[in-house]
C-alpha cells in the first residue's frame, strides 16, 4: 500500500467500520511505527460512490484488513450529464 492507493476498509480493519459504515479511501500517507503489532494510521480521502473526495480522515487500522479497491469502483472525473425529458413523446 502507498500513498495513491484506493483502499477498502471494512469489518476486517476494524469493528467501527461494520455494515454500512464501510468506506472507500484514496490514501494520502501511511503512518511510520505501528503502536501496537499490525495497526497502522492512514490518512486520506474518503471517496463517494462517483469517486469524488468528500472528507479527508485520518483513521487507526488493522494494515491486515486493508484492501485495494477494485479500478472499477473508482470513477475519473465528473462528466456532464445527460438530461432525460419526463414528457413522454406525442
Amino acid at each position: 500500500m502507498k500513498a495513491g492507493d484506493v483502499v477498502f476498509v471494512g469489518p476486517a480493519c476494524s469493528v467501527q467500520f461494520t455494515g454500512d459504515r464501510a468506506l472507500l479511501m484514496r490514501v494520502v500517507s501511511i503512518g511510520g511505527d505501528d503502536p501496537y503489532n499490525g495497526w497502522v494510521w492512514i490518512t486520506g480521502y474518503v471517496l463517494d460512490a462517483r469517486g469524488m473526495a468528500k472528507a479527508k480522515r485520518e483513521l487507526y487500522v488493522m494494515k491486515s484488513g486493508l484492501r485495494s479497491a477494485p479500478a472499477s469502483v473508482v470513477v475519473g472525473k465528473p462528466g456532464r450529464q445527460k438530461r432525460v425529458s419526463s414528457r413522454a413523446p406525442a
